[in-house]
């Protein structure tokens, strides 16, 4: 896949993980979909890295879908413990 390809899956896995995760966000849209793109990225190296199982380069792999959500999942849970009672 190309770096424009893990964008995209980054801007959609980041959607689904604010689907899956309701709530109000420190960084609004621009933060969630930051945080979907970096999740989508970082899902995909720890899979390659330490899961032993390497992106596929096929675009609609589950894997590769699993790792973006995954990825934005923890990236976003990590923002909001760490920046989430800002504006209290």
């Amino acid at each position: 896949m190309t770096v424009i390809s893990w964008i995209i899956l980054g801007v959609l896995a980041g959607a689904v993980a604010k689907f899956l995760l309701p709530g109000r966000d420190p960084g609004g849209l621009v933060g969630t979909t930051l945080i979907g793109i970096a999740g989508a990225f970082i899902g995909g190296w720890i899979s390659a890295r330490w899961l032993d199982h390497p992106i596929s380069k096929d675009f609609y792999d589950g894997a590769t879908w699993a790792a973006a959500i995954g990825g934005s999942l923890v990236l976003l849970i990590g923002y909001r413990l760490l920046f989430g009672h800002s504006r209290d």
